[in-house]
């Protein structure tokens, strides 16, 4: 299925403002309600909203520090990298792990209280991950701008 116009205003939309009610949506995108509604349904079931969420504060629940973890593996044999990602999937405060391209074989976004916090998730968890040869950690000062919105 390939998307319209209609289709990327609606995602657009959704995106930043995901409860909002059918009629504002419709509104939002100058469309029926019910042409709407049946527009975000075929969305839905084609895979293009994948889910509905809330986006948490981190500050507001005391998690304001986050670090980003490079992380090069000892080798690249699939087994090492599957064993790798399934004990790095199951450490909560690790939010996203990517697979790199480059220098470090995994970037880890990691949040934690503060340094002492880190420290804690970094020798209870990040140490004993499988395959590790080399871990670099940089703290972000600042966030300067997050967004989850994709631009389509």
């Amino acid at each position: 299925m390939s998307l319209d116009a209609l289709d990327r205003r609606i995602l657009n939309v959704l995106q930043r403002k995901g409860r909002m009610s059918n009629a504002d949506l419709s509104e939002a995108v100058n469309l029926s309600p019910s042409a709407c509604h049946r527009r975000v349904q075929r969305l839905e079931a084609e895979g293009f909203i994948r889910d509905y969420v809330a986006l948490l504060d981190p500050r507001k629940i005391g998690l304001p520090t986050t670090v980003f973890v490079e992380i090069t593996l000892q080798g690249q044999a699939d087994e090492v990298l599957d064993a790798f990602e399934k004990a790095v999937a199951r450490i909560p405060d690790v939010l996203e792990c990517h697979l790199m391209a480059g220098t470090a074989d995994y970037i880890l976004k990691v949040v934690a209280e503060n340094t002492d916090d880190f420290a804690r998730i970094h020798r209870q968890h990040l140490s004993r991950l499988p395959g590790v040869a080399q871990m670099q950690s940089s703290f972000a000062l600042r966030t300067v701008f997050r967004t989850t919105a994709l631009p389509v």
